[in-house]
């Protein structure tokens, strides 16, 4: 039987590759062996033992290639333990209150699999490495209203902390 633990991004600017590593990172600090890939990059995931899978948020979904991820390999991530996670800016508005909307963007993914363990994370905001001019305009409107700030919004500690709870849900 495979020993090894995926975990598996997309993103688009840099923050949920972060999110990933810190995931990856914790998990091997307590004996895990885990390899951490862009979802892109994964063609077969049958020789491990459990995926954790993580995707930016865009207008209030997950990546397309993330969902289409998931949706390719539904058999194989039905067939044993898998997590999941975002990252999005709106946990991170100054209002608050936003989890469970937020905790419902994942429910196409929650239609294709059941997550042992569902992760949510505020990511960070550096407007220049936005793609789009539009959302960048967007962007530095909502800052200049006070919605958020530029910057580094992810939680470390409980980015950590929910990895470190991962372990006895992803070995059955």
């Amino acid at each position: 039987m495979p020993n090894k633990i995926l975990v598996t991004y997309a993103s688009r600017t840099g923050a949920t590759i972060g999110v990933a590593e810190a995931i990856g990172k914790t998990l091997a600090e307590h004996g895990t062996e885990v390899e951490v890939r862009a979802m892109k990059d994964i063609s077969d995931i049958s020789t491990y033992k459990a995926v954790i899978v993580g995707s930016a948020i865009q207008n209030r979904q997950w990546l397309p290639e993330a969902v289409d991820f998931v949706r390719a390999n539904r058999a194989a991530l039905n067939a044993m333990p898998t997590a999941a996670f975002l990252v999005c800016m709106t946990l991170a508005m100054r209002k608050g209150g936003y989890r469970s909307q937020v905790s419902a963007w994942l429910d196409p993914v929650r239609a294709l699999v059941k997550p042992v363990s569902v992760g949510l994370f505020a990511g960070a905001l550096n407007i220049s490495k936005i793609p789009s001019m539009s959302d960048r305009l967007r962007f530095r409107l909502s800052v200049l209203f006070g919605v958020w700030s530029e910057g580094d919004h992810r939680d470390w500690a409980a980015i950590r902390a929910w990895a470190e709870s991962l372990p006895p849900l992803l070995s059955r």
